[in-house]
């Protein structure tokens, strides 16, 4: 069992390092985590409160009462309830669980037993579901502070942070989609750079053995890259507005067929010549009107586009001359690049490639059953890399491996390209 060395040891709860954290550092991060979800619903609760959190039954949402909850849930069962926790990514799925303090834990909350449309019938209150995340914290709290300082002993304490902080960044984009008044400013955005050449090289693409890792992220594999140029920012407001503007929106010769199906079925409901919540964009003004959170805002020129569907960045890479980039050569540059100029960190990026397992790969149980569940998207969901501003800053890492499918664009995604 490799064990936690003080050089390996992270020193904030904000360091992308966070997964290799011991029982200290992933205390404090862990009641970070929490008290972040308490904040997000607390402001839910401002606004959605009086409908008793009433939202619609649709794709890319889940109930917030039963989102938080399911957070606390996770937490209990692979922890609290898991007798086996010890062994780490070895622990068997059919391990036997403890009863959960609140009987109806599973009924509720476990997602293999409750379908998404499901979701929508619990019975569900607030006071007692802040009274859930608080207990369980606090029992995991205690655990962890019993448990050895080894990979596999820290395992699903580790997953359990991860697995929050990614249900926050979830709340944030349905409170996009549901208009609620959050206060998160949005990035500056960035002056324009020169795109920057990349020299051919052999890459280790992705993730080395050691702390936590991603079951997309296993294992880091030589890939031989030849030399490429990158755009050093993601495609900003200005550029995407010249795309509108010479009717992108219009022209099939820019679209692959399944992303112009999907953009005329987008515009039989809305009219589509924009990314999602843009109520104004170009033509004569050049103006960006995007919703954020509720509130119209006049989106800056440099900044990053955003809500954008894979469809659409491949549509506008193909109007421009250009492509997405693989996700090597994102990765690469994020490494070799950043000093030169290369920025992310903003948006999420979409990248060329549909996701694939990677040699090694082996499912994470702990995802089974949730959005975090790569297999059945293999060959069809796109991948997606860096972050964005929703992101928790320990989420942010060069090696981090997100995915979608290509119509998605309720997330905050953005693009950049890569020269032919």
């Amino acid at each position: 069992m490799p064990s936690l060395t003080p050089a390996a040891t992270p020193a904030s709860i904000d360091t992308p390092e966070i997964g290799r954290a011991g029982r200290d550092l992933l205390s404090l991060a862990l009641m970070d985590a929490r008290n972040h979800t308490l904040h997000l619903l607390a402001q839910y609760e401002q606004a959605l409160g009086e409908a008793n959190f009433a939202v619609p039954c649709r794709t890319e949402l889940s109930p917030p009462l039963w989102l938080a909850g399911h957070i606390g849930w996770f937490a209990e069962f692979w922890i609290g309830r898991n007798p086996q926790r010890g062994l780490g990514p070895a622990c068997p799925l059919d391990a036997v669980r403890l009863a959960s303090i609140e009987p109806r834990a599973d009924d509720w909350f476990h997602p293999s037993l409750v379908p998404h449309e499901a979701r929508w019938n619990q019975p569900l209150e607030i006071a007692p579901l802040r009274a859930w995340l608080l207990e369980t914290l606090e029992s995991t709290l205690e655990l962890l502070e019993k448990t050895p300082e080894t990979d596999e002993a820290l395992y699903f304490f580790r997953a359990a942070l991860f697995h929050e902080d990614l249900r926050g960044e979830q709340l944030i984009s349905m409170a996009q989609t549901l208009s609620v008044p959050l206060k998160l400013p949005l990035p500056p955005g960035q002056l324009p750079r020169d795109a920057l050449l990349v020299p051919a090289a052999a890459w280790q693409l992705g993730a080395s053995p050691g702390g936590f890792v991603f079951d997309v992220e296993k294992w880091a594999h030589e890939v031989e890259v030849p030399e490429f140029e990158i755009d050093a920012q993601p495609v900003s407001w200005a550029q995407y507005v010249e795309f509108v503007d010479d009717g992108g929106y219009d022209r099939p010769e820019f679209w692959l067929p399944e992303g112009w199906s999907w953009l005329e079925r987008e515009a039989q409901f809305e009219g589509r010549r924009g990314p999602r919540h843009v109520e104004q964009i170009g033509v004569a003004s050049g103006a960006v009107m995007q919703s954020l959170f509720g509130k119209p805002t006049r989106m800056g020129a440099t900044q990053e586009a955003m809500h954008v569907s894979w469809w659409e960045a491949d549509a506008w890479a193909r109007w421009a001359g250009r492509r997405l980039p693989t996700e090597v050569e994102w990765e690469m540059a994020a490494h070799v690049a950043q000093r030169r100029g290369f920025r992310w960190g903003e948006v999420r990026e979409w990248t060329a490639g549909s996701l694939r397992p990677w040699p090694g790969f082996a499912a994470d149980g702990w995802t089974r059953g949730t959005d975090f569940e790569a297999a059945p998207l293999f060959g069809r969901a796109r991948v997606q890399r860096g972050a964005s501003f929703a992101t928790r800053a320990r989420m942010k890492h060069p090696k981090r491996r997100a995915f979608a499918l290509p119509e998605r664009d309720d997330g905050f995604s953005g693009f950049r390209t890569c020269a032919l």
